[in-house]
């Protein structure tokens, strides 16, 4: 898998998707700093490894949930190889039979395909639709890793960057959990 070397505030050249270049304007806007490696997509945790070799840190596991009756989703950030059991998840944040949730809302409310799933997604949930989770492992740490809303891309952020600036801009607070 190719992974590019690091690159310190800039943009992947080229055209970028529309969703992308909102995620780099967002984080330029706020003033957040970012590391970024491009490449290959990195679209499961294998090809994260690869990427995270490079970043420094860990790639996240972003995970987008749904109830049973899709009528809640999450987004779920957690370390990549830590396991994840729906039952105790859905014991934490009191609901009952979380599944994967479709293609097509993760598109609707976030604006990131399959293997793109991120927070930088959440600016797109303008009806705050999705609540965003986070492993305490992933809040607690300096850094967090996620993709621009697409997963040739990678991002090296501070984790007080995007709980005090990113998150209150678009209007989404964590609920922090342990898996």
């Amino acid at each position: 898998m190719y992974v590019s070397q690091l690159y310190h505030n800039t943009r992947p050249e080229g055209e970028l998707l529309p969703q992308e270049a909102e995620a780099f304007a967002l984080l330029e806007s706020l003033g957040i700093e970012y590391d970024r490696v491009s490449g290959d997509p990195a679209d499961d945790m294998e090809k994260c490894d690869a990427v995270s070799a490079v970043l420094g840190i860990p790639v996240c596991k972003n995970l987008f949930l749904c109830n049973r009756q899709k009528s809640k989703f999450y987004l779920l950030c957690m370390p990549p190889h830590k396991p994840f059991k729906t039952k105790d998840l859905s014991h934490q944040i009191g609901s009952a039979r979380l599944s994967f949730a479709p293609e097509e809302n993760l598109w609707e409310l976030l604006r990131c395909t399959p293997g793109s799933a991120t927070l930088l997604g959440l600016p797109h949930d303008t009806e705050g639709k999705v609540q965003l989770l986070m492993d305490r492992e992933v809040y607690e740490a300096e850094y967090i890793s996620c993709h621009p809303c697409i997963c040739t891309s990678s991002l090296k952020l501070r984790t007080a960057d995007v709980l005090e600036k990113l998150l209150p801009r678009c209007g989404h607070a964590p609920t922090v959990v342990d898996l």
